[in-house]
């Protein structure tokens, strides 16, 4: 059944959840949040808009497959592990760069990990959510 109200609503809630989602990626380090709250939402923010314009407005303004997402965030993380191998430290030990830019203080590894499952959880939710819905398809 076709709503013009939530059709319009998904649309402005879609930026709203993606904006908090990357929100609470990046706050998630050092006080709750993280890549897999990130993800959850940014999922969240996807299926409202998949049930408010049907599979494929969903498919069409995701712009990926959700496989390549998932590939992504594997890469990521474990690009993530990469600079403390390099630095000779013990695998997945946080290695920090200081930006210089007050605002946005020391960069790390465990972003670029909190990234890296933030797109796994965003690739794998939305592969659960778009399989089921092709199977509903009559």
């Amino acid at each position: 059944m076709y709503s013009v109200i939530l059709a319009t609503a998904s649309r402005y809630l879609l930026v709203l959840l993606l904006m908090f989602s990357v929100f609470l990626l990046l706050r998630g380090h050092n006080e709750p949040g993280g890549g897999f709250v990130g993800g959850l939402v940014a999922a969240a923010a996807y299926a409202l808009y998949f049930i408010a314009n049907g599979i494929d407005a969903a498919r069409t303004i995701l712009r990926f497959e959700p496989l390549n997402i998932i590939a992504t965030g594997l890469l990521v993380a474990i690009a993530s592990t990469l600079p403390s191998l390099a630095a000779g430290e013990q695998f997945m030990t946080a290695v920090w760069i200081d930006t210089g830019v007050p605002l946005i203080g020391k960069v790390g590894t465990p972003l670029l990990f909190d990234l890296g499952v933030y797109f796994l959880v965003l690739g794998i939710t939305l592969t659960i959510l778009f399989s089921l819905a092709e199977e509903d398809r009559p």
